[in-house]
Order: C-alpha cells, then sequence, then structure tokens
C-alpha cells in the first residue's frame, strides 16, 4: 500500500508508517533545515524494492495532489500547531499558519483509503470547540469546499445542513479523533496529542483506536516490588523510601510506562563523562540547564515530560532531566531523539536548539508505527494474500 506524508517535519510519523508497511511515494516539508535531516537519512535508504524515499522541500500551498489519485491509498501528516498550541498566539482559524486547510484540500485531490492526521491537544480547548468541529467536518466531507470570500462560519453552517440533510453522494470519511498518551504505547514520554483517523466511508470498515498496552499503576506496582529497581540494578540505598500502605496490585496485564532511565540505558552522561559521549550521535551537552519553581525538568524514574519546541523558554523545563539528586541538565539531542523513538542511527541536523525545535514537533515513531500498522490492517482484506 502506497502513502504520502505531509507537513513531514523531522519524519516521526513517516518513518513509523513506513514500518508499519506503507510505501511513502513523497515526504512534503518546507522547512530547510527538517529537510536536511530527511535527505541525511532517508533520501539514499529504500522505501520499497525499486526506489528511493522522495522528499520534496516545498510550500504545500504550491503542491496539487491530483496526480496521486488512485495511486495513494493513505494520507498522514502534522498540520502545523502554533495556532493551537498552549505557547502560541491562540489564532486558530485567524492565523495563516493553520495548515488543515491544505491538508483537507489534499485529501480532496488524493481521494485515499484513510488518513491520519495528529495535532497538539490544545486544539481540544473549550476555545477552539467550534473549529474543533470544523475541521472535522471538513475531513468528513472534503469536496464540500469553501466558497469565494464565504468566511469559516458560513463554510461550517454548510457542512452542518449537509450532514443533518444526509443523502450526500460526493467523498464521505468517516472520521474518529482522540486525545491519546504516547506513554500508553511504550513511549517514554508523557505527550498527550490529538489524532484524526479518517476512512473511507465507500469501504464499509470499522476502525476504532487501539488502546495501549502500558500504564502508570503497572510502572507503580513494578516499583512497589521492586521489580523495576532490580531490573534497572538501581542500588538500594539509590531507590526512594516507600511511603503510605503499600499499593495493590493493578487489575488487567498492562506493562509499566517506560521511564526515561529506561530509554536512556546505555548512553553515557553526556556531561559527567563527555569523552564517552562522543562515541553517539547527536550526544553532546547543551550547558545553562537551572531549576526554579515550576521550571524542574523531567525525573529519571518516570516518562519524560512532553518535549516541546522551545528550547531555553521551554515553561516546565519540560527539555531538561532532573536526576535523583535534585540536580539538573538538558537533554542531549540523541536522548531527546531516544525519547522519541527515532533510531540511534538517525542523525539530526542544526544546532541543539534546531534540532531540540525538529524533535518537538515530531511524532514518536512508535505512536506511528501502532496507529498506521492498526489502520493498514484493517485495510488489507483478511483473505488477500498478495504484497501490498
Amino acid at each position: 500500500m502506497k502513502s504520502i506524508e505531509l507537513f513531514a517535519g523531522a519524519g516521526g510519523l513517516g518513518i513509523g508508517t513506513h514500518r508499519a508497511g506503507f510505501e511513502p511515494m513523497m515526504m512534503l516539508e518546507w522547512d530547510r533545515w527538517c529537510c536536511t535531516t530527511l535527505r541525511e537519512n532517508l533520501a539514499g535508504q529504500e522505501r520499497s524494492q525499486t526506489a528511493p524515499w522522495r522528499i520534496i522541500e516545498s510550500d504545500i500551498r504550491w503542491m496539487d495532489f491530483r496526480s496521486f489519485e488512485g495511486e495513494v491509498d493513505f494520507v498522514s501528516g502534522g498540520p502545523p500547531c502554533q495556532p493551537f498550541s498552549l505557547g502560541g498566539k491562540h489564532g486558530a482559524h485567524h492565523d495563516n499558519r493553520d495548515m488543515f486547510p491544505q491538508a483537507v484540500r489534499a485529501i480532496r485531490q488524493v481521494k485515499p483509503k484513510a488518513f491520519l492526521f495528529e495535532n497538539v491537544k490544545g486544539l481540544t480547548r473549550a476555545s477552539f470547540t467550534s473549529y474543533f468541529e470544523y475541521i472535522k467536518l471538513q475531513l468528513e466531507s472534503p469536496t464540500i469546499s469553501r466558497k469565494a470570500k464565504e468566511d469559516w462560519v458560513g463554510h461550517l453552517a454548510r457542512l452542518e445542513e449537509q450532514k443533518t440533510k444526509g443523502g450526500f453522494n460526493g467523498l464521505r470519511y468517516n472520521v474518529v479523533a482522540r486525545v491519546l498518551n504516547a506513554a500508553n504505547f511504550g513511549v517514554p514520554q508523557r505527550r498527550e496529542r490529538v489524532f484524526f483517523v479518517g476512512i473511507r466511508s465507500d469501504l464499509g470498515i470499522e476502525w476504532h483506536f487501539p488502546e495501549g498496552e502500558y500504564s502508570k499503576e503497572a510502572l507503580d506496582w513494578s516499583k512497589t516490588t521492586g521489580n523495576y529497581w532490580d531490573q534497572l540494578k538501581v542500588r538500594k540505598k539509590e531507590r526512594p523510601v516507600a511511603a503510605g500502605k503499600p499499593m495493590s496490585a493493578p487489575l488487567g496485564s498492562k506493562k509499566p510506562w517506560v521511564t526515561v532511565r529506561q530509554a536512556l540505558e546505555g548512553l553515557p552522561d553526556a556531561e559527567r563523562n563527555p569523552k564517552a559521549a562522543l562515541q553517539f550521535l547527536n550526544h553532546r551537552q547543551q550547558p545553562g540547564a537551572r531549576s526554579y519553581a515550576g521550571h524542574t525538568g523531567s525525573p529519571l524514574d518516570e516518562p519524560a515530560k512532553t518535549l516541546k519546541a522551545g528550547v531555553h523558554g521551554v515553561p516546565g523545563g519540560e527539555n531538561m532531566l532532573r536526576r535523583p539528586d535534585g540536580s539538573v541538565r538538558y537533554f542531549t539531542v540523541r536522548e531527546s531523539a531516544r525519547l522519541q523513538t527515532f533510531p540511534d542511527t538517525f542523525v539530526l541536523h542544526g544546532a541543539w536548539s534546531e534540532a531540540m525545535r525538529q524533535l518537538g514537533n515530531a511524532v514518536p515513531v512508535t505512536l506511528a508505527e501502532i496507529l498506521a500498522r492498526d489502520i493498514r490492517k484493517h485495510l488489507v482484506p483478511k483473505d488477500d494474500g498478495r504484497r501490498v
């Protein structure tokens, strides 16, 4: 099955969909640093038996996707999230960086069997309720496009009227949206993002978001029993003292959340052992980290806080590691890549701040693969033994 990736960024979503079995015909990205990263890591690799990855550096607004109709089964991407980010100006439809209309246009022209789009959790805030519904309705009926001089509220009204009237025979998608925590899917990071998945309605496919196999309760229990500390060979004097009543075993058979300590296993501390760190790509210490109220970093024995595209200005210290002794330091680019489940062979281009921006905007590879694999499983007929 063939796919295209829009707003590719550093490639986390595209790599994950490729691992899930999709053959990427194109990855589209306008940022030159991201494109350099993509070319360095992917352009020389084969995406299939016959062809390398095709990376296009361009503004999506200049692209015509009609040539992909009938050729592409799956479209994915992460439209720029600044209009909805807690750290942004919250402009939504007033922000010219809102690329959801372009994502809808791509769906209208390609007519894929399915799509997957990701955005920040801030899009689900109460202040964006109407615009969230507007995005969803556009994705459901992408051929009902906005008229000249029509504002988005007028367009929303037409979409609502069409949906309630029913009987529309044009291109339609059954769209579901859900906020997912990446930690529940084995990513060593408590990263909450909203995902939109659409399946073309004429296919008659039933689909729902997969449930994560990991939980906080299982991690807490693993620590209580000592299994977590024993597996990581943490000395007893360095283990925290349990307080209160012993917790009971969690229900179900979920696996423990993956922690920062587990994710960074095998990497030398770049601050304390810089010489050994030189053996790893992008593993150099960035100086200047400091802790203060509300800016405390990510604990070593929990999943990391959400990595942010900001660097020194990240308000909660999300891009810092907090050791058990209370000392802090910035995550190296390599450590951040591990927290986003990129392979150690993946090279990030640009200065530390630029590389962190790319990673902070990325979709964790593991989460992308899990979602894309589940979608693909439903798109492939069970009795079809051919290679797709």
